[in-house]
Parts: C-alpha cells; structure tokens; sequence
C-alpha cells in the first residue's frame, strides 16, 4: 500500500491522523492554519476529499464532516478519506462568506481567473 503524506506527516494504513495545516500569517504573527483529519483504511482503494465552509457563513458543512468522521463504519474504509471541516478560515472566523479582501473563495480556484 502506498505511503501518504500531508504537511510532513506520514499516516500509515489503518491510521488516523489529525492535522493543522499552516495557510497564512496574519500581519501581528497570528498562524492561520486549516484543521485537517486524514483516515486511512488498512486496505488500498480510491482517495475521497470532503470540504466544508468554503463559504465561512455556511457551517452546516462543518456539522456534517464532523458526523461522517465518527461513523463506525470507517473502520471497514479501504482507501484514504482526507476531511477538512473548514477551508475558510478567515471567514469561518469573521462569520462572514468572503476572505479578508472580499473575494469569494469559491470563484478562486485554479483554472479561474
């Protein structure tokens, strides 16, 4: 089974790993960073990623990924589930949809100009 690595850590299979991956720092040295849960199955099998608050004034996401990680059913996962509950955290934080300079996250993935 292939290795998997995410901001310098290993998770080995049959492995579950929380994660705080560094993002930004805020202009008084505040470290942003996304909260990150990789679950590894201890069989191979495809990558599932689930993302929630993209939009930081939308937190039903949140709840969800939060419910999909306690399923007992994970224990039988083949493959690799990566969950980050929170992909705005500058919104999340602000209860606001945007980032700080009122660009919507959404429409700036790559690819979008």
């Amino acid at each position: 089974m292939k290795s998997f690595e995410i901001a310098g850590q290993q998770i080995a299979p049959g492995e579950r790993k929380k994660i705080n991956l560094f993002v930004a720092r805020l202009y008084d040295a505040t470290e942003v960073s996304l909260p990150v849960e990789v679950i590894r199955g201890k069989k191979d099998g495809p990558t599932l990623f689930i993302s929630g608050a993209i939009h930081g004034n939308e937190i039903n996401g949140v709840e969800i990924i939060r419910l999909v990680s306690q399923q007992e059913s994970l224990e039988k996962l083949a493959g690799t589930l990566i969950l980050i509950p929170i992909v705005n955290v500058f919104g999340f934080n602000n209860k606001t949809r945007y980032l700080p300079d009122n660009r919507d996250l959404n429409r700036c993935f790559p690819g979008i100009e």
